[in-house]
């Protein structure tokens, strides 16, 4: 699945995790984002930021709780993302393998998408399908 490429990402969702590492585990091993940058922090299991990227394109940034970034205003294991595949089929049964948290099925959207979700082990809405938008 790895496609690495260089290019301009414009858009990154940046999220903040209690338990960074176990983060970056579940969403390269289970979700199949490809490990960037993962800068450790002085704190054992710590990380400071990482970036992750998504094989169709784009990617994530991520780090630790910590109280020196608390003014960003959001609590760990919040947010949503949408992800585009080509292979929603293969990725849910690897999610469902991995004893992911589905919290939608897998199916065919009335808007030609098909698509599933699951949560995070922290609680992060991950959406998954083919829909890639319309521009």
């Amino acid at each position: 699945m790895s496609t690495t490429t260089t290019q301009r990402i414009g858009v990154w969702p940046f999220f903040r995790y209690r338990d960074c590492p176990a983060a970056i585990r579940f969403l390269t091993e289970t979700l199949g984002f490809e490990a960037g940058i993962v800068a450790e922090g002085t704190e054992p299991g710590t990380v400071v930021h990482a970036e992750l990227r998504w094989p169709a394109g784009g990617g994530i940034m991520l780090g630790s709780t910590a109280p020196s970034n608390e003014h960003l205003g959001s609590p760990p294991g919040t947010g949503a993302v949408y992800l585009v595949t080509d292979e929603p089929d293969e990725l849910y049964a690897r999610a469902r393998a991995a004893g992911a948290n589905i919290v939608r099925e897998i199916q065919d959207m009335d808007y030609g998408s098909r698509e599933f979700a699951v949560r995070d082990p922290e609680g992060v809405y991950w959406s998954f399908g083919t829909y890639a938008g319309s521009f």
